[in-house]
């Protein structure tokens, strides 16, 4: 049995685990205040949140990033995996994140797999969860990878590339809208944005023959934006890790505008990608007179060096690379009974 931690915020750290789970040899067991995807397989323990009320002292004196001092709301979501792991007796956890539960999982003899993010994670907390780890989970390429880690990080670490819930679809470029315009599919994601109509009103303005769409945000919510991220010419996005494998999947031609983020995440994924000459990233929105050109040199740029970021079986490589691991602790197990 593999335990799967899971955070709220967003959608990306879910779509990474259900794809995932999708591949493994193992059941798996998902641990999240989320509720339970249908597409899940296997058990889900729905955990409560964490947040609201009075918080005290959440960072431990800044040894730990979410550990508010007498809130009820963290003290049974921690009771509550350490009953599981009790009672499912897991050969491996991972934590997709928190380095509490990552934490709690290694104090409680499981080995954990942590899911890593870009961005300068050298900071108490992340040390103490990557150090105690016994395999980090990179959803990004070797080729690209964070600068500035210890050696013996890199050589715990499977970058498994960036992958996607889309990865085995088809691509399908669907119908051209009227008038022979070009598509622009601003993605924002669940987890919102700082994007709204007084940014996106002048750049509509300043590309007529373009049509523009948004997806998240204050804008359309799908459920599946695989057709209209296939239809793009351009998409505009933030450096979200699930929203830019989505763009890989599609292999679509990107304007990547970083948001401000804890760690810089978001801001080190656009260096990655500039540096791979994967995508045009931009550090903040363009005035409306830059759009024109901006998605032109998208357009000559091309979506062809997603392939470098993204290898197309990521969640099959992370799978393994996560049996892997639970096997060898299983043996380990049974070494000491």
């Amino acid at each position: 049995m593999i335990g799967y931690y899971v955070h709220h915020h967003g959608r990306g750290h879910l779509h990474r685990a259900v794809c995932i789970a999708r591949h493994t040899g193992r059941p798996v067991t998902g641990l999240s205040s989320l509720p339970r995807p249908a597409d899940w397989l296997g058990p889900w323990v729905r955990l409560p949140l964490d947040i609201g009320g009075p918080l005290t002292d959440v960072t431990a004196n800044g040894r730990l990033h979410w550990a508010p001092v007498g809130h009820d709301g963290y003290r049974e979501r921690m009771r509550l995996v350490a009953d599981w792991i009790t009672r499912a007796r897991p050969s491996l956890l991972v934590s997709d994140v928190s380095v509490e539960v990552a934490g709690l999982g290694r104090l409680l003899g499981v080995p954990v797999v942590v899911a890593a993010m870009r961005g300068d994670r050298r900071d108490p907390a992340h040390t103490f969860a990557y150090d105690l780890a016994r395999g980090l989970l990179a959803p990004w390429p070797a080729e690209l990878p964070e600068p500035g880690w210890p050696e013996h990080w890199y050589a715990k670490t499977l970058h498994a590339g960036a992958f996607s819930r889309h990865d085995d679809r088809p691509r399908t470029a669907g119908t051209a809208p009227s008038g022979g315009r070009r598509r622009v599919l601003v993605m924002l994601g669940a987890g919102g944005g700082d994007i709204d109509d007084t940014l996106l009103a002048p750049a509509r303005r300043a590309t007529p023959d373009w049509e523009w769409t948004v997806l998240g945000g204050g804008g359309t919510w799908a459920a599946d934006p695989w057709p209209p991220l296939c239809a793009a010419d351009v998409v505009v996005t933030h450096g979200g890790q699930n929203a830019l494998a989505e763009c890989a999947a599609a292999r679509r031609p990107a304007v990547v505008i970083p948001q401000d983020r804890p760690f810089g995440e978001q801001s080190a994924t656009g260096r990655a990608l500039a540096q791979g000459g994967i995508a045009l990233v931009r550090a903040s929105w363009p005035t409306a007179r830059e759009w024109p050109d901006i998605l032109s040199g998208a357009v000559r740029l091309g979506g062809a060096g997603w392939a470098r970021w993204s290898y197309g079986d990521g969640a099959r490589r992370a799978a393994s690379f996560l049996d892997r691991l639970a096997g060898s602790s299983a043996e380990e197990a049974s070494w000491v009974a």
